[in-house]
């Protein structure tokens, strides 16, 4: 017997960062500020994150590119590196993202790449916690409870 299935999830949208809770719109800033600092000289595309650990800290990173392309890495990833390495016990709740061209901020939102994604999963497998991932452009901002929304067919430990 053969069965068809659907995926589909559930984002709340906010046409102005100011319409996201204090908590969600600083972390949506951090990302911006931080997307200033990326080194992308090949692509001309920055982005940063922000990730929210439990206790309020703040972790960050951006996308730090190199000729040698697979030496790069995203600002997903680089912040998450930063969680671990400087704040193992402390449980990322949440990660906001931003993008910008030499144009500015991207008018959409720039969702995860499919590397950022597996990190993104790993890191609530890790701690046991969901991170919800807040998505910023100019034109709109998206927030979303879990990584399963975006990966929801993901590898794992469990597999």
């Amino acid at each position: 017997m053969i069965r068809t299935n659907n995926i589909s999830f559930s984002y709340k949208e906010f046409e102005k960062p100011e319409e996201l809770n204090t908590d969600d719109l600083e972390l949506v800033f951090a990302a911006r500020e931080t997307a200033i600092n990326a080194y992308a000289p090949y692509s001309k595309f920055k982005v940063g994150a922000a990730v929210r650990l439990e206790s309020g800290i703040i972790v960050c990173g951006t996308n730090v590119e190199n000729a040698a392309y697979p030496s790069s890495i995203c600002a997903e990833r680089s912040a998450f590196s930063n969680s671990v390495s400087n704040h193992h016990n402390d449980k990322p709740v949440a990660i906001a993202i931003a993008a910008m061209t030499e144009d500015g901020l991207t008018n959409e939102p720039v969702p995860p790449c499919g590397n950022c994604r597996q990190v993104i999963a790993e890191e609530e497998s890790r701690t046991g916690n969901q991170i919800r991932i807040i998505l910023s452009g100019k034109n709109k901002t998206m927030v979303i409870d879990s990584i399963s929304s975006l990966l929801p067919l993901q590898f794992n430990k469990k597999i």
